[in-house]
């Protein structure tokens, strides 16, 4: 499954949300592979560099990470659309209101309410608030992943 995350500027939250989410999936053998981007990033932009720090804690480097605006072939690639609010859910389906199916907010795919906080601008100590809300919300997306592959049937391992 090709998941992509979207958040405003793909600095922060979008990337921390893909890198977590390719790494646990390489480590349990899933076919799954995520990408990120922005509706309003400058393509080319580094990640935050509290953003890199935070995921660096995390044992993951965050530092190759370069923005990347949406745009509509990418959109058309993902399977499933996980945006860090519902603003950004807002916005994408006015863009683009053929992807109805298959947008949704993180939290609202998981089960829970309301959005991924942005730490732009924020302190270290507010991107490790949401290294650890984002890393605790891939896990219940790949545990849900996992669940739905079973069910239908489908090798969720590379084999």
């Amino acid at each position: 499954m090709n998941v992509l995350f979207v958040c405003t500027g793909n600095t922060c939250r979008s990337p921390m949300a893909q890198y977590f989410f390719n790494k646990i999936v390489e480590e349990k053998g899933l076919p799954h592979e995520a990408l990120s981007v922005g509706l309003f990033a400058f393509d080319g932009d580094p990640a935050s560099e509290n953003a890199v720090i935070a995921m660096q804690e995390e044992g993951i480097d965050l530092s190759p990470h370069k923005a990347t605006r949406i745009f509509a072939e990418i959109t058309q690639q993902a399977d499933l659309i996980l945006t860090m609010g519902k603003g950004h859910k807002e916005a994408l389906l006015q863009l683009y209101p053929e992807l109805e199916n298959k947008v949704y907010t993180l939290k609202e795919y998981v089960g829970e309410e309301g959005d991924v906080a942005d730490p732009f601008g924020g302190d270290i100590e507010v991107y490790r608030q949401t290294a650890q809300e984002l890393k605790e919300l891939i896990q219940k997306l790949i545990a849900r992943l996992e669940k739905e592959g079973a069910e239908n049937g489908e090798d969720s391992h590379r084999g």
